[in-house]
């Protein structure tokens, strides 16, 4: 054997994995000792909702079970696409993924290429890098500035903007800050991107966690070169059955599915089968619940933090996360990791951009009991 032969047997990265590691909310997490409180992963605690879980059980006893089309059941797509009448879709424009990664995924795979930019949200979560970097593009972050409770900045966005640009991220609510863009952001945002041909990827996972009286606008709303990514993960706490879609522009659409298709076949029959459950009187009832719970538990934490350990927490707008300002203690990670020692589970805001350094996402998918014990662990671990 050469030693070209030997050479090319060792294992080479390619490019596009290089400097992508697994993320810091997992490796936080899976270093977490047992009867640890999770105030660290975005994984709703609450049941999937009855009526989902019984459509899947009737499904495997009585439907076919194999393939759906590539797109995903005809009739889940016309569900999808009611929620966005204002765009006028057909439901060949609607892909059923494998989680709203997926569609994230499809879509940046779709649109980028070697050169290309994409601006994500800064800070925001870390997944974007990632799939921007396997896309071959590079990720172009504009602030959300903390000094105005990282809402956005018309001029932050507007500068990051270039010749290169091909894709900007819209993530509303926010993962990690549970702010929402108000329909003034959004339609800043389109004057912004008027007339450049500039696709918009709007993230709207956390769209129907909200605690204000209307649910947030999407981008889509205003601007035409839309893609929106959406599913009923966080929603319906459905995580674990991969129920996320892609819709939007016919034309990237069409690409999109080549993509998707050789990439999962399809999504699971089963969870495409039980997903139309949502759609009915139960399911609709199942999410309003979930949302109220998710108010509770947010006013909890917001004043428990406050009262108990006299620091200041961004109260969200959606989703199911606080920012809580650590900077006055000292350094994020020691902090982290100081909580981990005292069996409780944070997240470093940095982890999700320098713009968030000196933060501690706080996830509310926790009981509120379990919200009491673990904010009395960090107050023990702090000595206050």
């Amino acid at each position: 054997m050469t030693q070209a032969t030997r050479h090319n047997k060792e294992f080479r990265i390619p490019k596009r994995l290089e400097g992508i590691q697994q993320s810091n909310i997992r490796r936080i997490f899976d270093s977490a000792l047992p009867g640890s409180i999770n105030f660290g992963l975005g994984q709703p605690d609450l049941p999937t909702a009855q009526c989902i879980k019984d459509e899947a059980i009737r499904v495997i006893n009585e439907e076919p079970l194999g393939y759906t089309s590539h797109s995903g059941l005809p009739e889940l797509r016309e569900k999808i696409i009611t929620e966005y009448p204002h765009l006028d879709l057909a439901a060949s424009d609607c892909i059923v993924t494998v989680g709203s990664n997926e569609s994230l995924f499809c879509a940046l795979m779709t649109l980028c290429q070697e050169g290309d930019e994409v601006l994500v949200p800064n800070p925001a979560f870390p997944a974007y890098p990632a799939i921007n970097n396997l896309a071959g593009a590079e990720t172009v972050l504009y602030r959300l500035p903390k000094e105005k409770g990282f809402g956005f900045d018309a001029a932050e966005f507007e500068k990051k903007i270039t010749d290169k640009t091909r894709a900007v991220i819209v993530l509303s609510p926010s993962n990690p800050t549970g702010r929402s863009l108000s329909r003034e952001d959004l339609q800043s945002i389109a004057k912004i991107l008027d007339g450049t041909g500039i696709y918009a990827v709007s993230d709207e996972i956390y769209r129907e966690l909200y605690f204000t009286e209307e649910r947030p606008a999407s981008i889509s709303e205003y601007y035409e070169n839309t893609l929106i990514v959406g599913g009923l993960s966080k929603n319906m706490s459905m995580t674990g059955w991969r129920m996320g879609w892609l819709m939007g522009v016919p034309e990237v659409m069409k690409k999109a599915l080549v993509v998707h298709g050789y990439n999962t076949v399809c999504t699971s029959t089963i969870t495409q089968r039980a997903a139309l459950a949502y759609w009915t009187e139960e399911g609709k009832r199942a999410e309003a619940d979930s949302r109220e719970i998710y108010k509770r538990r947010r006013d909890l934490l917001v004043k428990l933090i406050d009262e108990e350990l006299g620091l200041n927490a961004v109260s969200p707008e959606g989703a199911f996360y606080s920012m809580v300002d650590v900077s006055e203690l000292g350094d994020e990670m020691e902090l982290v990791n100081k909580f981990l020692q005292n069996r409780v589970i944070t997240v470093n805001g940095s982890g999700f951009g320098d713009e968030a350094k000196g933060f501690l996402r706080i996830s509310f998918c926790a009981s509120e009991e379990n919200i009491r014990e673990g904010v009395g662990r960090m107050k023990s671990a702090l000595d206050i």
